[in-house]
């Protein structure tokens, strides 16, 4: 066997799902056993998802002073930032569906590693090219390159994440924890803004991306301590036997012919087209909320970073919320509450974006529009998904659902850089074209499913 072969299969064998273990956990221990695990587990993959996204927010911390010291402009940032998203959706289709047979734990922790030392060499780029006095040029194909890398061990994130959901949690429980997880983006946004927009403030922009590579170094420690793989490799009884499941039809199809279902299943499409505009909107504010606020409002970096931060905070409990109110008081019925929180979200982005006001008001306007464009975001990217297809597949349609959202979201980047620097006049900007591209991408994130809600619930099925 040559050596590439081999390395092929070392690699394929150490990325791989767990065997199940040969010591089998007691009987009278099993239920005890299989909490214990199912907690640190949910826990883990939860704490380091946050800390995921504390190393792709550095960016949108440091847009500021970025663009005020002349390094780049606002449409080479806006390529910056387009260029993780789109390798990022690649990278999401893809990692999903191989997330399905990994090891959740190895294949996570290694995402994550990757995308700390991605955001050390954009702190280090950005020290040594102001010493060694480096074209801005250079600077640009250099860090359009290197986000571009973090896109793809960013994408090793989630799918890992929500496969564990599926590995773990019976069908009855998965919502409710699904929408805990879903808030971590948001937790760890505002980290990023806390943490890092201090670290900014304090030093220089270089530091905040150094800062991030910390914490994710953090976070990966935390999924090799806590994380494990499936209860089959610690010596439980599989996630059907615990909880007793009835046996499902799928349960006995090969995962690969789940996957074709969910590729050729037309729900599936229209829930990654309504999941597109939702990131538009999101990114937009994430990625240029900060640098909106300070030139359309004349918020210093401190106050921009505590507004959007807080906004960010309250999409905690935005997700959190949307299950209860799917599952609670709409029964189950998730496109009425998409109605709902859609109408509530595209009122108050108005608000934020077209009106004045000061910390109050803006905090108000925004962290109402964040709550429920989160709630929005769980149930539509999350759980309709999740609805409608069989648990071997969630990666599959995380996948699809993915690269239609984060496409979008880097055709977002592009976009609102071009439409914010062509707004450009002596340092002032006109920020009204792309306050209507972000209000209007909400708009159309719920009249998609509203329009097509019967084929959006068919289930996928394997023919």
């Amino acid at each position: 066997m040559s050596p590439l072969r081999t390395y092929r299969m070392s690699l394929f064998s150490y990325f791989r799902i767990s065997r199940p273990a040969e010591t089998k956990v007691p009987e009278h221990l099993v239920d005890a056993e299989y909490r214990k695990l199912r907690a640190r587990t949910f826990w883990g993959v939860t704490a380091a998802y946050c800390l995921f996204y504390v190393c792709r927010m550095a960016l949108s911390v440091v847009k500021q002073p970025v663009i005020d010291e002349g390094i780049f402009t606002p449409a080479q940032i806006g390529v910056v930032d387009s260029a993780l998203l789109f390798v990022y959706a690649i990278g999401k289709f893809t990692n999903g569906f191989i997330a399905d047979y990994c090891n959740i734990r190895r294949f996570m922790a290694i995402g994550l590693v990757v995308s700390a030392l991605v955001n050390l060499v954009m702190g280090a780029l950005g020290l040594l090219g102001g010493w060694a006095g480096c074209s801005t040029m250079v600077l640009f194909i250099a860090f359009a390159i290197f986000w571009g890398m973090n896109g793809w061990s960013q994408s090793m994130g989630s799918p890992p994440g929500v496969i564990s959901l599926s590995r773990w949690f019976p069908l009855n429980k998965r919502g409710t924890f699904y929408s805990i997880f879903c808030a971590t983006p948001y937790f760890g946004k505002f980290l990023s803004m806390v943490l890092i927009g201090h670290v900014v403030l304090w030093t220089s922009w270089e530091f905040g991306f150094m800062a991030a590579a910390v914490f994710g170094l953090i976070g990966s420690v935390i999924i090799l301590l806590f994380v494990s793989d499936t209860p089959e490799s610690k010596g439980l009884p599989s996630i059907q036997e615990l909880s007793g499941e009835a046996p499902q039809k799928e349960d006995s199809i090969p995962v690969s012919r789940l996957h074709k279902a969910v590729f050729t299943n037309p729900g599936v499409w229209i829930i990654a087209l309504s999941s597109a505009f939702v990131y538009i909107t999101q990114y937009g504010i994430s990625n240029w909320g900060v640098f909106f606020l300070q030139k359309a409002k004349g918020f210093d970096l401190a106050g921009a970073t505590y507004v959007i931060g807080l906004a960010e905070g309250v999409g905690i409990v935005g997700t959190v919320f949307a299950g209860w109110l799917s599952d609670k008081v709409f029964k189950g019925d998730r496109l009425k509450p998409v109605i709902l929180c859609g109408t509530v979200c595209l009122a108050t982005m108005s608000l934020f974006m077209l009106t004045g006001g000061g910390m109050v008001l803006n905090i108000l306007y925004l962290g109402v529009a964040s709550l429920s464009l989160a709630a929005l975001y769980c149930i539509v990217a999350g759980l309709m998904a999740l609805d409608i297809v069989p648990r071997k597949a969630t990666g599959a349609a995380l996948g699809v659902v993915g690269i239609s959202s984060y496409l979008a979201a880097g055709i977002q980047g592009i976009i609102s850089g071009v439409l914010i620097g062509n707004g450009e006049s002596d340092g002032s900007y006109d920020f009204l074209p792309v306050a209507l591209f972000w209000i209007g991408s909400c708009l159309i994130s719920f009249i998609v499913p509203a329009l097509n809600w019967n084929v959006m619930k068919k289930k996928v099925v394997s023919g």
